[in-house]
């Protein structure tokens, strides 16, 4: 489906075009053509492989989706992936964005995302000194912007990692609930990285030695994106070595607690095994044992049970296991 399709010339909107007239504005000197696509079709994307010429390998990876996020170089022009990460409830949903760019076009599909980025559009429009640079600074703009996206969704994560720190450490809380909120945190963190990792490897393609003739002058903003990416790798690795340690902690924390319940276990066992033992003895009914026969026998007995217990008792509260 076409979202937008406008033309550009020296950093201003010459205005929104139909997609009949983009063959005349590809024709003008210094004026590229700006088209955004959103779930397309096989016969949109075989129209504007037609119009652009564009590389049938990166068409294809365009209608087969599901790509690995990265940065592909056809002649003077340029096939980018870009993975979208948005919140859909507990769950992280996974889109995609494939850029197309070349001299005097940027084609961008969005795939499986609800965001948009007419806002990209906006900010470029607002910015002739740096939408001069054409096609190159648009494929910036856009990258920048899903970058960005990325950093709330990890400080989400981050969050929720916060808190399941918290409930480890809480007794009204089952050790088994935070294993699976652990594991389920762990997911959505690999998830993050599988987009944020590639595309740091790929960005490095657009600043610094050989770069692609399109990017000649705006490598310093592909080198911030880098950076971004730089920061979103480290927090990410963290967080996941944030997560290993939780799930570590808390089987320990189960472990203590299991030993504390053999603790209290083995202490009543003491205190009934005492009294059960010396009942035992005097219960064997043999005709001639020591004070059987006595008075106080009965009291004696049950008072020296009473006696060794209360005894027991007062060590394992004193050593804690009671």
């Amino acid at each position: 489906m076409l979202i937008n399709c406008a033309a550009y010339q020296g950093g201003k909107k010459l205005g929104d075009i139909r997609k009949e007239e983009i063959h005349d504005y590809l024709s003008r000197p210094g004026c590229f053509v700006w088209v955004a696509l959103k779930d397309s079709t096989p016969e949109e994307l075989a129209e504007t492989q037609r119009e652009f010429g564009l590389h049938e390998l990166a068409v294809e990876d365009a209608q087969q989706g599901h790509q690995r996020p990265k940065i592909e170089e056809y002649g003077d022009s340029l096939f980018a992936v870009l993975h979208t990460i948005e919140s859909d409830g507990d769950e992280l949903r996974v889109g995609e964005v494939n850029v197309f760019v070349g001299k005097n076009y940027v084609l961008s599909v969005r795939n499986r995302s609800e965001q948009g980025f007419v806002n990209v559009r906006q900010r470029s429009e607002r910015e002739p000194h740096l939408l001069k640079h054409g096609s190159a600074f648009v494929l910036y703009a856009l990258m920048d912007t899903v970058v960005d996206r990325y950093f709330p969704v990890l400080d989400v994560l981050e969050d929720e990692l916060e808190a399941i720190e918290d409930r480890i450490f809480a007794k009204d809380t089952p050790a088994r609930a935070n294993i699976e909120a652990l594991y389920v945190l762990k997911r959505k963190l690999m998830t993050l990285k599988h987009a944020v990792g590639p595309l740091h490897e790929a960005v490095g393609k657009l600043y610094g030695g050989r770069v692609p003739a399109i990017c000649s002058y705006t490598q310093e903003y592909f080198r911030d994106v880098a950076d971004h990416l730089l920061r979103l790798n480290q927090s990410i690795d963290s967080s996941r070595d944030m997560v290993i340690t939780a799930i570590s902690v808390n089987l320990s924390m189960i472990t203590l607690q299991e030993n504390e319940t053999v603790k209290r276990l083995a202490a009543y066992a003491a205190l009934v095994a005492v009294p059960t033992m010396i009942a035992g003895v005097y219960g064997m009914n043999f005709e001639h044992m020591p004070e059987l026969k006595w008075i106080w026998g009965y009291p004696f007995s049950v008072g020296l049970m009473v006696a060794i217990d209360a005894y027991l008792f007062y060590r394992f509260r004193k050593a804690k296991w009671l």
